[in-house]
């Protein structure tokens, strides 16, 4: 009793998974490799990633609060609480983009296996022609006589698709199958693989990068610390034993005053402050050093050097000042007594050396640029130099080589794609010589190669041509 229990426990078990599987062959499979699945799919990928790129992400939560209030929400909808509700500050590393990314992947995938293989195993199979009839359901097809040519012959048909860079197949002497270009058949199953291996690179990067700011003034040395967004299996860099100098920040300004471009000076330089890398950076022209890549960004204003009467020189912090979006300027306070209780203000809106001066009322007392002095409370106030600080944002992301091999393959498969599969077969019986064939794309240009194939094997016999000019 208990031996026929298992059986039939086994045997419901097996007929479980049996009903399981077919469900999934007959029903789920189909939908999975439907390419109106895999275009709606790639859609919303490409849509979400748009919303990635133009709402800022890893952000602080003011930062979200004052630029996506509830009211008036932006297109009506779209504010602080949606997109944190959704996710939206950090859309690649949501789980519903993961599992967008994940579900095209195993489309793809499936697709691959179902179709693009089972079509390059069809393709490099092959059957031979051996009944006339069968020339017939192809779309190019001739049947030329051998007494009228005599090029009609299987042997100068295989010399002419050699020519033509063909592989020929021949059987029993009298049979021939000739085909090229089986690596257009290849080329969809590699631009399958590229795609997945871009998403796999997508999701690694995702879960293992992290991104850091920094502002740093000039001459300053830092090491990674302000991380802003990481993923859940990011190695974050504690106890470097390197570490970042910013040499020197400057901006080329053009004629008008607008900003042209703004260069970072970095070194990176060891425990012992020796240089170890160094690069001149401006916007799209990163350092890269062990993994991290460090882009210029952003820049401000970071202290003012000063001078009062024959005092020694005073490094004064500068603060960006509230102007509710209507630019960006910097300000400081500067001590005229030594006993704090008189001083002057220092506003200045770039570092090109224009300041402003206003004493304590709010009155504008005069204008300086770098190294200039000006009276001010009785005193001799010198302005040495103004002293940029750099902003910085530094990335890690270890999917991108997975990512940049994966646009590899691509567009190897794309150029492999073009690729036309031809095939030709032909039967030589009963003194005539049947040719036909069929390609998969670029159908104008194979035609042409049919009928310049057929022309070839046409031509007149010697003895037929002679024959006729001894008649005429």
């Amino acid at each position: 009793m208990t031996l026929d229990n298992t059986n039939n426990s086994a045997s419901e078990k097996s007929n479980w998974w049996s009903v399981v599987g077919q469900v999934l062959r007959q029903d789920f499979l189909p939908v999975l490799t439907d390419l109106r699945l895999a275009i709606a799919l790639l859609l919303l990928i490409a849509l979400f990633s748009i919303s990635g790129t133009v709402i800022e992400q890893g952000q602080s939560l003011s930062f979200y609060q004052a630029n996506y209030p509830e009211h008036p929400a932006l297109f009506g909808f779209l504010s602080w609480k949606v997109i944190l509700t959704l996710g939206l500050d950090h859309v690649y590393r949501t789980w519903w983009f993961l599992s967008l990314l994940i579900f095209f992947g195993t489309s793809l995938t499936a697709c691959t296996f179902t179709r693009q293989l089972p079509a390059l195993k069809a393709a490099r199979r092959w059957k031979f022609y051996d009944k006339p009839r069968q020339f017939t359901k192809l779309a190019l097809s001739a049947e030329i006589d051998n007494q009228t040519s005599n090029s009609a012959s299987l042997q100068n048909l295989t010399q002419i698709l050699q020519n033509r860079r063909y592989k020929v197949f021949q059987e029993k002497g009298n049979i021939l199958y000739a085909r090229k270009g089986i690596i257009g058949r290849i080329g969809p199953i590699i631009v399958h693989i590229g795609i997945v291996v871009i998403l796999l690179g997508s999701i690694w990067g995702a879960m293992t990068g992290f991104m850091a700011q920094e502002m740093v003034p000039s001459g300053n040395t830092f090491q990674v610390k302000n991380i802003i967004d990481a993923g859940p299996w990011a190695t974050l860099p504690t106890n470097k034993d390197w570490s970042v100098r910013v040499n020197r920040f400057w901006i080329d300004y053009t004629p008008t005053g607008s900003i042209d471009q703004f260069y970072s000076d970095l070194s990176v330089v060891n425990k012992e402050d020796q240089e170890i890398d160094h690069k001149t950076i401006f916007v799209n022209q990163p350092l890269r050093y062990q993994g991290l890549t460090f882009y210029q960004t952003d820049w401000g204003i970071a202290a003012v050097k000063v001078r009062v009467n024959n005092s020694p020189v005073f490094q004064l912090p500068m603060a960006s000042l509230n102007t509710n979006g209507k630019g960006r300027i910097w300000g400081s306070w500067i001590p005229t007594k030594t006993d704090l209780s008189e001083g002057v203000s220092l506003v200045v809106k770039d570092l090109q050396g224009m300041m402003l001066i206003y004493d304590s009322k709010g009155e504008l007392v005069d204008t300086v640029r770098n190294g200039m002095s000006t009276q001010v409370n009785g005193v001799k106030l010198t302005v040495l130099e103004l002293i940029g600080s750099t902003g910085l944002q530094i990335k890690a992301d270890p999917g991108v080589p997975i990512v940049y091999a994966g646009f590899a393959l691509l567009m190897l498969g794309v150029m492999m794609s073009y690729f036309s599969h031809s095939q030709i077969w032909a039967l030589q019986t009963d003194g005539r010589l049947y040719v036909g064939g069929k390609t998969n794309r670029a159908q104008v240009g194979f035609e042409r190669e049919m009928l310049e194939i057929f022309d070839q094997l046409s031509s007149p016999s010697k003895d037929k041509e002679e024959e006729k000019a001894a008649i005429a």
